[in-house]
């Protein structure tokens, strides 16, 4: 949050209850666990017990007032395959084919997508169905970048490269693929702000501002490879979930004082 209010006022932030404890999918209820919920020290726990409003004296400027994992996994919201061919050790071409798996109403704007390619790769040529792809030769990686990308979606980009020389790069030990975007107006969790209340003896009013954002975690999982080996051409295929850890946050909830 970010508060810029005069005075000690007493804040009360409510939850869309039914959607945090009680989702509902194909007529049935579906619980959503919170796993590590933790508070600000401004937050009086003894309220939110009894009756679920998080109820607090803010402190002025920036902080965090409340982190929680979900308890259920979430699907990947961007999955990623990527498929490996090498050409008896001359060249090695790359298919990257990312889907957004979100609802077709939300779009990922910023996205990057960091492919691993050889130390020894050279000579680099790119074909994307949207965005751009550039060669980062100290970093041997190639880095698709897509300014938006609307649910329901599927792109492709597909790299070739040179191959000089002929050392042989262990497929077991290649590095996985790392995505980078963010959601806006977007929550896994689907919780949202229901009302910000302000208790203030003085009466003044203040302006609420609440911005819902998901941005991707740090995390990549990388399944088992399936090789294919014919005259000279090796193909890997290798099929990445994308992020399996995210960030789904209320960003900021901005308060200021309407002088």
């Amino acid at each position: 949050l970010k508060v810029f209010l005069s005075g000690m006022p007493e804040l009360r932030l409510g939850l869309n209850d039914r959607v945090l404890f009680e989702l509902t999918g194909r007529g049935k209820n579906k619980s959503v666990e919170l796993e590590d919920v933790k508070f600000h020290q401004c937050v009086r726990l003894s309220r939110f017990d009894s009756d679920r409003t998080i109820s607090f004296v803010p402190p002025d400027g920036d902080f965090e007032l409340m982190s929680y994992r979900l308890g259920t996994r979430a699907k990947p919201l961007i999955w990623i395959e990527s498929v490996i061919e090498k050409f008896s050790h001359s060249r090695v071409e790359i298919m990257v084919k990312a889907k957004a798996q979100f609802k077709k109403q939300s779009v990922a704007n910023g996205v990057e997508i960091a492919v691993p390619v050889p130390s020894d790769a050279d000579s680099p040529k790119f074909k994307t169905s949207v965005g751009s792809a550039r060669y980062l030769p100290e970093k041997n990686l190639v880095v698709w970048s897509i300014k938006s990308f609307p649910g329901g979606k599927e792109h492709l980009m597909r790299a070739h490269f040179g191959l000089p020389s002929v050392e042989k790069e262990e497929d077991e030990g290649r590095p996985p693929i790392a995505v980078r975007f963010e959601i806006p107006y977007f929550t896994v969790s689907g919780i949202q702000v229901r009302y910000m209340k302000i208790i203030e003896k003085s009466g003044y009013q203040a302006l609420p501002w609440v911005r819902y954002i998901t941005q991707s975690g740090g995390d990549q999982v990388r399944t088992p490879a399936i090789l294919n080996q014919n005259k000279g051409k090796q193909r890997i295929v290798f099929c990445y979930e994308l992020p399996c850890r995210l960030q789904h946050c209320i960003l900021p909830v901005t308060l200021r004082a309407k002088i």
